[in-house]
């Protein structure tokens, strides 16, 4: 009996966490797991080749909003020719319709739903050695059931577990080279912001932080180029924080870097005060803004110290040790074309390093997908469910900004043309029109 846990990542440079946490908690049935990870960008002959020589029993699929349709379409293939084997599904993506996924999707045996850790161990118990003898004595999965004409039964979701208790997911890190890191320390999100899936649970949880210290030092001790933190709000606990960039910063390598998605507006003297002492390049920062109107911070149920954001940006920026990497949401309810200009000229004239226009997805399962007809939201009806329009900003303007966010990744994010830039913005009105005018141009 071969399980095996499939990841089919947005570029090669890209690692799947999941799977191999999933594997860690594989438990006494590791021997019999084995992690696969593609890209979407591969040629489809050559996984059908590569899944169909490790002639596996059951395949697990790990599915987000930039690979859904690429799985989607790969395993009806994968079926054909291993017809004997069950496919499985997990992830965000397929967590909150698990029913419907399965139904509009024939060749999927059954769907992991929610945090798939434990699920996983009992599933791979079920197929290694049937215990439990049945899938309907698991907790947290949909599938279709023999027994009944195949129709799908929902066992509901799972007891959220403890962090802690996530076996370290990284023992050699020679499949790792020149490629990035995961990690986490946190789940959860103790804001709801409303187009995130991560609040929904309600739940936020920290790994125990004498375990962080001592994973970190495997990555500082084997010089791990780049640790990518996944913790959505990383800085919502200042004790948790503190320790953290505290025993980074003490056992600094000269060499790692550790990247954290962070508020901004809620670091305190104390973080500031360290952060200041760092090696240039041991952090880097990415600071959701997403807009800067109150009225539409509001809306999405966004807590956020505008003012203070803004002073903590450019207090971090005189240090000259730190890169910012602040985001713009297009599309989000009372924001039009005019007043999402303005948002822009506000992070533009915070000077981040990156400032990344992003474009709003209606999440499955999101408080922002309810308030669809609401807001007059279009948008693509496959992954990633990318804003077409709202009632606020119709689809030229959309394809405008499109134009924008082409010039801005070519022109300011590159950063090869610093000095340009800044003898432009002396001829325009505001940044956002000089950007405008590029892509006119």
């Amino acid at each position: 009996m071969k399980i095996l846990l499939a990841a089919c990542n947005a570029k090669y440079i890209h690692s799947n966490l999941a799977v191999y946490n999933l594997k860690s908690c594989s438990g006494e049935y590791s021997s019999r797991v084995v992690v696969k990870e593609y890209t979407i960008n591969q040629i489809r002959d050559d996984i059908l080749k590569d899944i169909y020589l490790e002639q596996p029993d059951v395949i697990c699929f790990s599915c987000y909003i930039w690979n859904i349709s690429f799985v989607r379409e790969l395993v009806p293939d994968l079926k054909k020719i291993l017809p004997q084997v069950e496919f499985w599904a997990g992830g965000p993506e397929v967590s909150y319709d698990a029913v419907e996924f399965l139904k509009k999707n024939p060749a999927f045996f059954g769907v992991m739903v929610g945090e798939g850790e434990e699920t996983f161990h009992e599933l791979a118990g079920y197929y290694i050695e049937r215990k439990p003898e049945t899938l309907s004595e698991i907790r947290g999965v949909a599938f279709r059931d023999e027994n009944k004409d195949r129709n799908i039964v929902h066992t509901g979701w799972r007891e959220l577990m403890d962090l802690s208790k996530v076996p370290f997911a990284y023992s050699n890190l020679t499949e790792f080279k020149n490629r990035i890191i995961y990690y986490e320390s946190s789940r959860g999100c103790p804001f709801s912001c409303s187009y995130c899936l991560s609040s929904i649970d309600k739940k936020l949880r920290f790994r125990d932080i004498e375990l962080v210290k001592k994973e970190l030092q495997f990555f500082i001790d084997n010089k791990v180029p780049q640790v990518k933190f996944v913790d959505r709000t990383f800085n919502c606990k200042h004790d948790h924080a503190m320790e953290i960039w505290r025993y980074i910063t003490e056992h600094d390598n000269g060499i790692t870097n550790f990247h954290f998605e962070i508020s901004a507006d809620l670091l305190c003297a104390e973080e500031l005060a360290l952060m200041k002492t760092m090696r240039p390049g041991l952090i880097q920062l990415e600071i959701g803004v997403q807009t800067t109107n109150p009225d539409t911070i509001t809306e999405i149920r966004r807590k956020m110290n505008l003012d203070r954001l803004k002073r903590v940006v450019d207090k971090i920026n005189g240090f000259h040790n730190i890169h910012q990497h602040l985001d713009l949401i297009v599309g989000l309810p009372y924001e039009n074309y005019e007043r999402f200009c303005q948002s822009f000229d506000d992070v533009y004239w915070m000077r981040p390093e990156q400032l990344q226009l992003g474009f709003l997805k209606v999440l499955t399962g999101s408080y922002m997908a309810e308030k669809t007809q609401d807001y007059g939201l279009l948008y693509h009806q496959d992954p990633p469910y990318e804003v077409l329009a709202t009632k606020w900003l119709d689809y030229g303007q959309v394809l405008r900004l499109k134009a924008v966010e082409d010039m801005v990744e070519v022109h300011y994010n590159s950063g090869q043309y610093t000095e340009t830039l800044r003898e432009m913005e002396q001829h325009w009105a505001s940044p956002y029109a000089m950007f405008e005018a590029l892509a006119d141009y």
